[in-house]
């Protein structure tokens, strides 16, 4: 756990492997945000697993998903009620309707910046760089 984390009321973070969640410096997760590293089928059958790290000044906006295996990229946005499968790069804003990469993030969404500053620091991502970053 880094400097400076918060995490909100009723965030789930998988309580049978909580060392394998790593999460740097700045970051913010939001209400109701579930983070697991493992999936089970029935007592002590592995189904799926993978250390989840959440970079530095990355915010995780409220009722998230994240995914065993999954990187998030520093300075990184994920926008609320997203389900994170994959590895989302960093300085990215991410989120529904198909989950992957909105714009580009220049200034991150932490303290010490306003969200008016965090939205004019967004850089669109169009359609075909989707594809290519995918």
């Amino acid at each position: 756990m880094g400097k400076n984390v918060w995490i909100a009321k009723a965030v789930y973070l998988d309580e049978l492997h909580p060392e394998d969640i790593e999460i740097g410096d700045n970051s913010i997760i939001n209400y109701r945000t579930t983070i697991y590293t493992h999936s089970y089928f029935g007592p002590k059958q592995k189904k799926s697993s993978g250390k989840v790290i959440i970079g530095k000044d990355v915010y995780i906006g409220p009722h998230c998903l994240i995914l065993p295996g999954v990187k998030i990229g520093d300075c990184s946005v994920i926008k609320g009620g997203t389900v994170v499968t994959r590895n989302v790069p960093s300085n990215t804003f991410w989120g529904m309707p198909n989950p992957g990469p909105l714009a580009r993030v220049t200034v991150p969404l932490t303290p010490g910046h306003t969200q008016e500053e965090f939205v004019q620091g967004l850089r669109p991502i169009r359609k075909n760089e989707r594809t290519v970053q995918e």
